[in-house]
């Protein structure tokens, strides 16, 4: 393609993500008893030439001697590299192919392993300018070309210079010497590139800082593959998530920002404006205040079991999709319960205090096994099915509550009544969701419908209990025992106090909302929730999102995705199809899910149109949002 551009690239740490001289070193070294010392110090030898704190030349002589590789190692060498091209460069190689006669790598590597590698790209052996590997008649590397521009202080200014090249020159590097390109003034502009690697001398002296190259072609108006720079794509994870959460965003390519604690309502309508992904746990409120500041949001993973702390309808009016994680600590919660169970009958920790403070308690008084005992378990969801099964193989003879409709696993039993329930357990546990209906579900009256010396337990949502009931009930003997891990009001961060009334009781388990916070179960929710989101951004699946309509979509090649939310108002998929037939679009596939509040529908169309069809799509009346996939 024709254009008054030419774009300078760099090699190593910008077109691929490596230093290809220390992968050189990796291979030709795998054998050598001092591998580990030598990668070492080649390594140093690299930082120091790319941050400017040693000649080039220099370091570029010392590193090829103490490598002491061959040709067969630079065909492994050429191997490894077709796997380690930048994601972004590798994710655009249309624009490589179109743009082939304007685009120049200049580099102090070697042609020998660039030019196999940059060719796949379409971009032309002749407009590579490296240095060159001198070998002896058995293939071993002996030296360079010490008369190449390339090979000396300033190779790059000097090589640039040689070309004479017209127009307007661009230069993307990530070391000192692609820097030196614009402090020489023979180029434009110079983008620092930061996708592997960032280095603050560099980016410090550049015109403009590009974390990916999709962020270059953005801002250059070039054609790219994605319709928006992901790095632009701000993601933001409060009340500290399990890191591998973070890993998976920015492995997409994603800015991500943590944060170890929840925020405030209006400490986060502050911090929301930009972001695109928001992460919370339990803690974190998400209120309609909060959602009017968000204008660039599209989604928020809540990454626990329930979402009772987010306003999803307004989530859905302001076309925010929401993920949750339902299964993945599910087993964490059930293991806790049953141990405080166990405890709880046992005595156990009453007896651990006053072992602790000296006193030998040894006596079976109070003290019972489980097996045997009549289990109530209200609410009969995820959870409180997963305990009954476990239970019930500890001996237990299971009971179960549940407003809604639910099948029983193995010889549980179904009571018709809360009340019944109530009257007939030893031990009741408390596995309901969120929902505000729930609200003081358990208090006075139902605390005196329970067995005398009953045990106790909740640790599914802090409104669900009257703990005041529950302290009371406990001092006079009615409740033996309980464990609560949830509560009306729970800190914000670590660093604040808790006080509560039912600290000091006997008998008394009490727990931070840990109920789903073990290693396992939190590295689960950190995988499965990003997953959800990234799926929803790239294809628009909207497969287990707790208020959108549920699609699940299939890939799509050659096409462009339109996603159009919308009001579940009737006639909007006629007036959308309306505007491609108008516009002699060819629909290849089309997908349309609603609920009482949304209507949710994916176009896939051929890939030429005008452009004018996107602000048709964006005015049809009651729309919610519509963005552009590739």
């Amino acid at each position: 393609m024709k254009t008054n551009r030419h774009f300078i690239i760099d090699f190593d740490s910008t077109f691929i993500k490596v230093e290809a001289l220390d992968e050189l070193a990796q291979i030709s070294l795998k054998n050598h008893p001092q591998k580990e010392k030598l990668c070492s110090r080649i390594n140093l030898l690299t930082q120091l030439a790319m941050n400017g704190e040693m000649p080039f030349p220099e370091s570029l002589s010392e590193r090829l001697k103490l490598i002491n590789a061959d040709k067969t190692h630079i065909k492994k060498l050429i191997l490894k590299l077709n796997k380690l091209v930048s994601f972004s460069i590798s994710a655009n190689k249309d624009f490589f192919r179109k743009y082939s006669d304007n685009i120049i790598i200049i580099s102090g590597g070697f042609r020998e392993y660039i030019v196999p590698v940059v060719q796949k790209y379409g971009i032309k052996p002749s407009n590579v300018y490296a240095n060159s590997l001198i070998f002896d008649p058995n293939g071993k590397i002996t030296g360079y070309d010490i008369n190449n521009l390339l090979a000396k202080s300033g190779g790059k200014i000097s090589q640039l210079k040689t070309l004479k090249l017209n127009g307007e020159l661009i230069a993307i590097g990530d070391g000192y010497t692609d820097y030196e390109l614009k402090s020489s003034g023979l180029i434009d502009r110079f983008y620092a590139f930061t996708e592997n690697v960032e280095r603050p001398v560099v980016i410090s002296n550049a015109d403009y800082v590009a974390p990916s190259f999709d962020e270059f072609l953005y801002i250059s108006k070039l054609p790219m593959s994605i319709s928006y720079p992901k790095n632009r794509i701000k993601v933001l994870l409060l009340e500290n998530i399990h890191n591998d959460a973070s890993k998976i965003f920015k492995s997409e390519g994603y800015s991500v920002e943590v944060v170890n604690k929840s925020l405030s309502e209006n400490d986060l309508c502050e911090k929301i404006k930009d972001v695109s992904i928001l992460g919370i746990r339990s803690k974190t409120i998400i209120t309609e205040k909060v959602l009017s500041k968000a204008k660039r949001l599209l989604a928020i993973g809540s990454f626990c079991v329930g979402t009772n702390h987010i306003e999803l309808n307004a989530s859905l009016k302001k076309g925010v999709i929401v993920f949750n994680a339902p299964f993945s600590n599910t087993r964490s919660v059930v293991e806790l319960a049953l141990g405080e169970i166990i405890i709880l009958m046992r005595g156990i920790f009453s007896k651990s205090s006053l072992l602790h403070n000296g006193i030998w308690d040894k006596s079976s008084n109070g003290s019972y096994e489980v097996r045997g005992k009549k289990l109530g378990i209200i609410g009969y969801g995820k959870i409180g099915s997963q305990l009954s099964v476990l239970a019930e193989n500890l001996g237990m003879e299971v009971y179960y509550f549940d407003i809604l409709e639910k099948l029983g696993l193995g010889n549980v039993n179904k009571c018709s009544s809360l009340k019944e329930l109530l009257k007939k357990c030893d031990i009741i546990t408390v596995h309901v969701d969120g929902d505000k209906r729930n609200s003081g579900l358990i208090g006075d009256k139902e605390f005196r419908q329970m067995k005398d010396g009953v045990i106790f337990l909740n640790l599914s949502r802090g409104h669900v209990v009257n703990l005041d009931a529950l302290a009371n009930n406990i001092i006079s003997g009615k409740v033996k025992g309980a464990a609560i891990d949830v509560f009306q009001y729970e800190p914000l961060s670590n660093d604040e106090k808790f006080v509560h009334v039912l600290q000091g009781l006997n008998n008394v388990i009490l727990t931070p909302h840990i109920g789903g916070s073990t290693v396992e179960a939190q590295k689960d929710i950190a995988n499965f929730v990003p997953r959800k989101i990234i799926e929803f951004i790239n294809s628009g699946n909207s497969f287990y999102s707790v208020n959108f309509p549920n699609i699940q979509l299939p890939p799509f090649v050659n096409a462009h995705r339109l996603i159009h939310i919308h009001y579940n108002i009737p006639g909007i998929l006629a007036k959308i199809n309306s505007v491609f037939a108008e516009n002699n679009i060819n629909i290849i596939g089309q997908y349309l899910k609603t609920n009482e509040t949304a209507g949710y529908v994916i176009t896939d169309i051929s890939t030429k149109y005008d452009p004018d069809v996107i602000n048709k799509l964006k005015k049809i009346p009651h729309t919610i949002k519509f963005r552009i996939l590739y």
